[in-house]
């Protein structure tokens, strides 16, 4: 194992580093792991990483040992390739996918022929051991703040194993688990759809669940907080929104790109750092010459870090870690490529923030489509609800601004939107919208 510190500075609590497994990146084929659209888990055990219990230890999860993760990931039957941590997150790039483990979360993103939810069970109790976080009565496995679950519909489903034949087959075993959450389908059942599984908050995990800086006051103050799914570092409003982008049909010029042969040529022998392995070195290139390394502004984000890999033959995954710029809490973007013709696949995911970006939800989004030019693609936002003070303090220029956001949404330069569909949850709005391509390439 190798450790790089990528960071640009020394200042304590800021560095990023990188470690590498040589052993997991050696031969790596993913030629038999067509699946490209992924499993899609985060499991949230406290609101917030300011509140943590007084249990756990300072950095919650990021404070279990690494050789416990790769025990569960060996249960979803991937392998960590690298990682790259700051203070706030530690981002697996796996050999299916990504992870990330944050101090009060994970999120746990796994394609192919993966058994994602085969290692839930094995996490909660690596939470509630390791993690110092409540675990259930008679259990030692920790009782989850909230559980979110969700795929896209499987282009090969009857390759998939147990527990993921069948979404109800998924359902049933969460169930199994007492998860008691609610099950949706969403989209048409003859074309674009996207399944989600998710648990209302637990409101039971209370006292001494309090912020840190009020954990001895006694006064329970801003528990009002656990009526959303907060995001580190809110200050005030909604701060918490996931984007994500599932792609199909790819322009198989764009495509090109994610082959091993076609990134190595002209690439010397000498330019590969020894402490590196092909596929990283590769990985890098591609990143930069594709876009994706300019989805979000460097020069807003200055110590913004991307991990990414090109598998031979082909394929592609990055994980980037974005510090927030006032360095309290950091955001992440994941992508995962699978580029063959007959099952071609892209996903881009993030959870930065419109008011930390800069940028509109839609510009992003076309970003990204010039990156893959996709025939067909859908969008799913989840976004935290507004309080009842935020709503009150939105003037009559914010309401007509989320009325533009919303109208740009349907002007994505070249494609249709087939559908929209809107669910009010627990806590969440959630868009879901599909588009298919207008315009020749």
């Amino acid at each position: 194992m190798v450790t790089i510190n990528t960071s640009f500075e020394e200042t304590p609590g800021q560095m990023t580093t990188l470690s590498i497994n040589h052993e997991a990146t050696a031969d790596l084929d993913p030629t038999n792991a067509f699946e490209g659209p992924e499993k899609l888990l985060e499991v949230w055990f406290v609101p917030s990483p300011t509140m943590l219990p007084e249990s756990a230890k300072p950095d919650g999860l990021k404070s279990v040992p690494r050789d416990l993760w790769e025990e569960m990931l060996d249960l979803v039957r991937c392998k960590v390739l690298s990682v790259i941590q700051n203070e706030h997150v530690d981002a697996y790039l796996l050999s299916e996918s990504s992870m990330f483990v944050f101090p009060h979360k994970v999120v746990l993103k796994t394609c192919g022929t993966t058994t994602l939810l085969a290692g839930l069970a094995r996490l909660l109790e690596i939470a509630g051991v390791h993690g110092g976080f409540t675990q259930r009565s008679g259990t030692i496995m920790a009782e989850p703040y909230r559980v979110f679950y969700s795929r896209k519909a499987f282009m090969f489903p009857d390759r998939q194993e147990h527990p993921h034949k069948s979404w109800p087959d998924e359902v049933k075993f969460m169930e199994q688990m007492s998860l008691r959450g609610s099950a949706y389908q969403v989209g048409r059942m003859n074309g674009e759809h996207w399944y989600l599984y998710l648990t209302n908050a637990n409101t039971m995990l209370t006292p001494p669940l309090t912020p840190t800086e009020d954990r001895h006051n006694g006064d329970g103050a801003m528990f009002s907080q656990f009526n959303s799914r907060m995001g580190a570092g809110k200050k005030s409003g909604p701060n918490d929104e996931t984007l994500e982008i599932l792609m199909t049909d790819l322009c198989q010029v764009k495509s090109k790109q994610w082959y091993m042969a076609t990134t190595a040529t002209g690439v010397r022998s000498e330019d590969e750092k020894e402490e590196s392995s092909q596929g990283h070195d590769l990985g890098a290139i591609v990143t930069n010459s594709c876009g994706l390394a300019e989805i979000y502004d460097k020069a807003r984000f200055p110590e913004s870090r991307i991990d990414s890999y090109i598998f031979n033959p082909c394929g592609y995954s990055a994980n980037a870690v974005i510090p927030s710029q006032d360095k309290d809490t950091s955001y992440y973007w994941t992508v995962h490529v699978t580029p063959e013709p007959h099952c071609s696949y892209a996903s881009f995911e993030t959870n930065v923030p419109r008011e930390q970006s800069g940028r509109e939800m839609a510009d992003v989004i076309e970003s990204v489509l010039e990156t893959f030019k996709p025939g067909r693609f859908s969008v799913t936002l989840f976004e935290a609800k507004p309080t009842l003070a935020d709503l009150f303090r939105m003037d009559h220029s914010e309401e007509l601004a989320v009325l533009k956001r919303a109208a740009r949404m349907e002007e994505i330069k070249g494609y249709r939107r087939m559908d929209k569909i809107v669910h009010d949850l627990d806590g969440y709005d959630l868009v879901f919208r599909s588009y298919e391509r207008v315009e020749a390439l």
